[in-house]
């Protein structure tokens, strides 16, 4: 086995994978597997830049990765950042801020590489299942873009498109004051079913996502979508990993997150502090897009790109 050390930085969480890898058995031993919400793509839709106060909080994060990863003794590290980093205009500061913790230079890359990372660490653990359909359609909801991924058990088509949690509530879900609104009118809610439209049709010309027979949804929006809709006191992986979540109940908690307060979602254990203010948009994009395709129910995966990133280094 190989002792492989993954990072993945979005533009609303990083993620740390430190797993033991066997490429010839397909087995991945996870040793460590944490989170940690930065927001480091916090107002750069609108100013085109990474916020000092963001990086500082990515940095952080880092440096708290860089002692877990030397204790474990991982053989190789791979960090891959995704899309804030994409869009801002000083991401070098980023890059090199993370090259002087980590000793390792952020591979900002693209969407279509996001997408192939995202498919292969969702779906190793399915090849082979009776009960699920291919072709698969892998859609991994962040908080600045979502991938769209058609594939059996490799990858048909990609795309990746700039709706995602963050970006939707930063985009349509705010005051004029820059402050969240609690909860969203409906004028906001029918912008955000707008720009989410769009992107879907957009989406539909290039990868065949109709044609899909299993819907796979990832990240932290589908999860913490799941973990209300099984009713957990606590956030379970286990119990979360491979659930399957009926568009009714969907739509059912997409509708009480847009018309719920922020105290009011921030009483639920297992909704994420730093996901209160853009959980009701990340739902709306799942919604939509069951509604779209025709899915009657996803199938979440709690391994993604990480598990992705990890597969690429062993």
């Amino acid at each position: 086995m190989t002792r492989v050390a993954a990072i993945d930085c979005g533009t609303n969480s990083i993620r740390l994978l430190v797993a033991d890898a066997d490429p010839g058995t397909g087995e991945l031993v996870d040793l460590d597997r944490r989170m940690t919400i930065v927001r480091l793509g916090q107002g750069v839709d609108r100013t085109g830049r990474l916020a000092p106060e963001a990086l500082e909080r990515t940095f952080a994060a880092c440096r708290e990765y860089a002692a877990v990863i030397k204790e474990h003794g991982a053989e190789k590290l791979r960090f891959v950042a995704t899309s804030a980093s994409r869009d801002a205009e000083n991401r070098d500061e980023f890059v090199q801020g993370v090259l002087d913790i980590l000793g390792v230079e952020p591979e900002v890359i693209t969407g279509d590489e996001e997408a192939q990372l995202s498919f292969a660490g969702a779906t190793k653990e399915l090849t082979g299942r009776a009960d699920l359909d291919k072709p698969y359609l892998v859609v991994d909801i962040g908080g600045g873009s979502t991938e769209f991924v058609v594939g059996d058990d490799t990858v048909r088509s990609a795309l990746s498109v700039d709706v995602g949690c963050v970006r939707m509530t930063e985009r349509h879900l705010v005051a004029e004051d820059g402050t969240v609104t609690d909860p969203p009118t409906p004028a906001q809610v029918e912008a955000v079913r707008a720009d989410i439209a769009e992107a879907l049709d957009k989406v539909t010309q290039v990868v065949p996502i109709l044609d899909a027979r299993t819907l796979v949804g990832l990240a932290g929006s589908v999860t913490t979508v799941a973990a209300l809709a099984l009713g957990l006191d606590a956030y379970d992986s286990a119990a979360i990993h491979h659930a399957r979540i009926s568009y009714e109940k969907v739509a059912e908690l997409t509708d009480w997150l847009l018309t719920s307060t922020h105290d009011q979602r921030a009483l639920q254990p297992v909704i994420h502090p730093g996901r209160v203010d853009v959980i009701a948009s990340g739902a709306l994009v799942l919604r939509l897009i069951m509604e779209w395709i025709g899915a009657r129910e996803v199938v979440v995966s709690e391994h993604d790109i990480l598990d992705g990133i990890a597969w690429s280094l062993a």
